[in-house]
């Protein structure tokens, strides 16, 4: 089997601190960056060089060893070169005062009662920028299989040291300038990322390790970035609601990452039902994003539908009108959220032109329409009047329409007869 040339990884996994104030993380973290480590270099799988691959783990995830790895991936690469680099660990932040920031912590952090020393142990976002910057390429993965919100016990002196658990996403701000620079991470700035009961992996490298072992489909033998994310974050939240994969980038081309089972092509497209990524997109405009979130998703998610939304499949430096595409033709059904600002929002208007045009051409009805609040029907264009709209407004029908929906939304999709 061939191998990827000049492609280059460091995989660091960090769950056993020195530090006795900082809770362990799961023995599960270092298998998932040893398992990450051992697909990446699979000649039947992703096929990276072996001697482009780096390894760090618990003992050997010092500060200092961190940024030497870092040192030797920017001596060894080229602007061709491409970059994977995994991090599974604690994160944190300092609140205020002259060390305020956000941190990713080594093995050897220090969390005692000294901001100056918590800042000198760990890496802030500053310092992990410079490590990236040095590195002159133009594809880069960054993925951080990080918790957000738990984890770091408090020192006893609170007056002396004001520290919280977990980075926010503004952690990730600097590390995304450059071209061809995107970072993955494994949940939002407010949640935790799971280990679900009975997995050997953690919920989201668990779905990475699937995804690149040929769950992500390929035609052209290559697994590229998009594609990646795609794979990975409706199966994540539809296992856990609670946990959201965030992305981030500026980038000139959907680069690929690793290559699909050892390089193989030709590979036969699903059946359109297959190849669905989610099981449905909603179409809305701001004005009505409160109950969408709050009441529609919610429901969609608990009742384990897989929901795009535009704000989930939209990737960084691409058109909008390029995100919208995708996350239409890779939903099964389209839910288009009626309202009067959303009937005259041009668009909501090529949304559900799309979802309709795609519908027809393969013979199936892909829109569904809703309304949770009277609107003005003169409004509604007759294409649309022709479709069944199910009405969320009235308190007492609201539940038997939802039920109604999510039955439709699980089913097969309907033909045009």
């Amino acid at each position: 089997m061939s191998i990827i040339q000049n492609t280059h990884a460091l995989i660091v996994g960090i769950n056993d601190y020195h530090d006795t104030r900082i809770e362990n993380l799961s023995k599960v973290v270092q298998k998932d960056a040893k398992d990450i480590h051992d697909l990446l270099i699979n000649p039947n799988y992703c096929s990276y060089n072996p001697d482009n691959v780096q390894i760090l783990l618990n003992e050997e995830t010092t500060k200092s060893r961190i940024t030497e790895a870092f040192d030797k991936l920017a001596q060894n690469c080229d602007k061709d070169s491409t970059v994977f680099f995994y991090i599974s660990s604690h994160g944190g932040r300092i609140k205020s005062g002259d060390y305020a920031g956000e941190y990713l912590l080594p093995v050897d952090t220090a969390v005692i009662n000294s901001n100056e020393i918590v800042a000198d142990s760990a890496i802030s976002n500053i310092e992990f920028t410079e490590l990236l910057r040095k590195i002159q390429v133009r594809k880069m993965v960054v993925v951080f299989d990080c918790c957000h919100s738990g984890g770091i016990g408090q020192p006893k002196d609170m007056n002396a040291l004001i520290f919280k658990s977990g980075f926010s996403e503004r952690y990730y701000d600097g590390l995304q300038k450059g071209i061809g620079r995107v970072i993955l991470s494994s949940s939002k700035n407010d949640e935790s990322s799971y280990i679900l009961p009975g997995d050997a992996n953690s919920l989201f490298t668990k779905h990475l390790l699937a995804g690149l072992q040929g769950g992500i489909s390929s035609e052209d033998g290559l697994i590229r970035i998009f594609d990646v994310f795609e794979y990975l974050q409706p199966k994540v939240t539809c296992e856990h609601p609670n946990q959201h994969p965030i992305f981030k980038g500026e980038l000139e081309e959907n680069f690929p990452v690793a290559l699909y089972l050892g390089g193989q092509k030709g590979i036969a497209p699903a059946k359109p039902e297959e190849e669905f990524r989610y099981d449905v997109y909603i179409s809305y405009v701001e004005s009505d994003a409160d109950w969408v979130w709050d009441i529609l998703v919610e429901r969609l998610e608990t009742a384990k539908l897989k929901v795009a939304v535009s704000d989930d499949v939209a990737v960084p430096g691409v058109a909008r009108v390029v995100n919208i595409e995708r996350g239409i033709k890779q939903s099964k059904r389209t839910i288009i959220v009626l309202s009067d600002s959303y009937l005259v929002d041009n668009m909501a208007d090529f949304e559900n032109v799309l979802g309709q045009t795609m519908g027809i051409e393969e013979g199936n009805y892909r829109l569904l329409p809703i309304k949770f609040s009277a609107i003005d029907e003169s409004k509604i264009p007759m294409r649309l009047k022709m479709l069944t709209t199910l009405n969320l407004s009235h308190s007492r029908r609201a539940e038997r329409e939802f039920e109604r929906l999510i039955e439709a939304l699980k089913g097969e999709l309907p033909k045009i007869v």
